[in-house]
């Protein structure tokens, strides 16, 4: 495999995990408060499987840092080592990838990660899934039933690629 390759699927794979964090997120032992709507961070694991039938699917897995809202906030993702793999800051005006020494900026989060990722997230659903909140997001569906014990499953239907996140969150401490 060419090194420009591996080093595209490598950023198409932290870019996929560091969003998929953003989708959905889930509890350990202890739950979190349930309907917590002032929580603005979060912490866990999280899986991402993405199901393109024109392309081999794809499995990523990493444990993240989440802080802010849809509208200003920030990403870290590691890998199972610890070490950081990607960083994702936006504010409305502005948001940017960092991924080691690459950086990739784009004017919008939605313009960055649909750039990245070749599709949109629904990222204003997600920070209302994370707080326990329902919300419609166009081609998804999210699963709340389990977000009393910190778990939350989200499944892109439409349009393809099909895709479904799962996250666990750390308990508050």
């Amino acid at each position: 495999m060419h090194t420009s390759t591996l080093s595209f699927l490598l950023h198409r794979r932290a870019c996929w995990l560091g969003l998929a964090a953003a989708l959905a997120l889930s509890a350990c032992s202890t739950p979190p408060r349930p309907q917590d709507t002032a929580r603005t961070s979060w912490s866990g694991r999280m899986g991402l499987q993405v199901h393109d039938p024109m392309a081999q699917e794809q499995s990523f897995s990493a444990s993240f840092q989440l802080q802010g809202s849809a509208e200003q906030g920030q990403l870290d993702v590691f890998n199972p080592f610890g070490s950081q793999i990607a960083r994702l800051q936006w504010t409305p005006e502005h948001a940017v990838l960092q991924q080691g020494s690459q950086m990739r900026h784009s004017d919008s989060l939605q313009e960055l990660l649909r750039l990245s990722l070749g599709t949109e997230l629904p990222v204003q659903a997600l920070f209302s899934w994370l707080q326990g909140q329902p919300m419609t997001a166009e081609g998804w569906q999210v699963d709340l039933s389990r977000h009393a014990q910190g778990r939350i499953t989200a499944q892109r239907i439409s349009p393809p690629p099909q895709a479904t996140l799962r996250v666990v969150l750390q308990p508050l401490q």
